[in-house]
C-alpha cells in the first residue's frame, strides 16, 4: 500500500483546505517544487497534485507550478483539478504527468472519460469525492444525487485504472478516514481504490492496512504530514516492513 503525499495548489502555493472551503486555506509553502522534492526525499513513490483553482474554474490555473513540480522530482505524479477536455489531458501528459485524475467530468461528460481512457490507456483515474455517500463536484461546491459506488462502477467499465475516494466531511479535519465507506467501495470494484481524506496519525495507516486485501492500493495524506501529526518517512518504513512480514 502506497502512502501518497498531497500537494494542493492555490495561486501557485502549497495549501491545505478544510472540507474543500477555499476561504479556509492554510499556506505551507510558496515553492511547490521544493515541497515535492522534500516528500520524494522522505521516500514517497508517487505524488498527488490538485489544482484547486482549476477545480473551481473548470480549467487548469496552476500549470507553471505543476511543471515546476515535474522538473523537481523523478517519481510519478498524478494530477487533478479542472481537467475537463482531451486537450488538457494531452497537455499534462506532454509535460510528463503520469496519471490524470478526472472528477467533475466523470459526472458531466462521461463520453470524455471514455475517450480519455481510450487515448491514454493506463493513465486515467477517477477522483470520486463524496458527502454522505453522494458524489460532489465542481471543487465540492455541488453535491449530486449520484451514489459514489454507482459512479465508480460506471467509470470502471470505461477503463479507468483506479478510483481515488475522498470523504469530504473528513478532508483536512484530521478526524480519521472513513474506513467503512472506503472498504465498501473497494469491495464493489475490481480495480484498486486509493483512500483520501482525514488521515491524521499512524493508527489510521494501520486501520487502512487492515482492509488492504479488499483492494486498497494506497492512501493520500496532506494536512497530517504538513502539521507533523504523521511522519511520512516513518509511515512509509512501517508499510514496507509490514509488507515484508506479510
Amino acid at each position: 500500500m502506497l502512502i501518497i503525499p498531497a500537494i494542493d495548489l492555490k495561486e501557485g502555493k502549497c495549501v491545505r483546505l478544510e472540507q474543500g472551503h477555499m476561504d479556509k486555506a492554510t499556506t505551507y509553502s510558496d515553492d511547490p517544487g521544493s515541497m515535492a522534492k522534500h516528500w520524494e526525499d522522505q521516500g514517497a513513490e508517487l505524488l498527488h497534485v490538485v489544482d484547486l483553482n482549476g477545480a473551481f474554474a473548470g480549467t487548469p490555473r496552476n500549470l507553471d507550478a505543476i511543471k515546476a513540480i515535474r522538473q523537481a522530482i523523478r517519481i510519478p505524479i498524478e494530477v487533478g483539478g479542472g481537467i475537463r477536455d482531451l486537450d488538457t489531458v494531452r497537455s499534462l501528459v506532454k509535460v510528463g504527468i503520469n496519471r490524470i485524475i478526472l472528477g467533475t467530468a466523470a459526472i458531466e461528460n462521461p463520453e470524455f472519460v471514455k475517450q480519455a481512457c481510450k487515448e491514454f490507456p493506463g493513465k486515467i483515474i477517477a477522483g470520486i469525492d463524496a458527502k454522505d455517500g453522494m458524489v460532489a463536484i465542481k471543487g465540492w461546491a455541488e453535491v449530486t444525487k449520484v451514489k459514489a459506488t454507482d459512479l465508480a462502477k460506471q467509470m470502471q467499465g470505461y477503463g479507468i485504472i483506479a478510483v481515488i475516494y475522498t470523504d469530504i466531511k473528513r478532508d483536512g479535519m484530521l478526524s480519521g478516514p472513513n474506513i467503512e465507506a472506503t472498504k465498501a467501495l473497494a469491495e464493489s470494484l475490481t480495480i484498486p481504490v486509493i483512500a483520501s481524506g482525514g488521515v491524521s496519525r499512524m493508527q489510521d495507516i494501520i486501520d487502512l492496512m487492515a482492509i488492504k486485501h479488499c483492494g486498497i492500493e494506497g492512501v493520500i495524506t496532506g494536512k497530517a504530514i504538513y502539521s507533523g501529526s504523521l511522519d511520512l518517512k516513518k509511515a512509509i518504513a512501517f508499510i514496507n516492513s509490514a509488507g515484508m512480514c506479510a
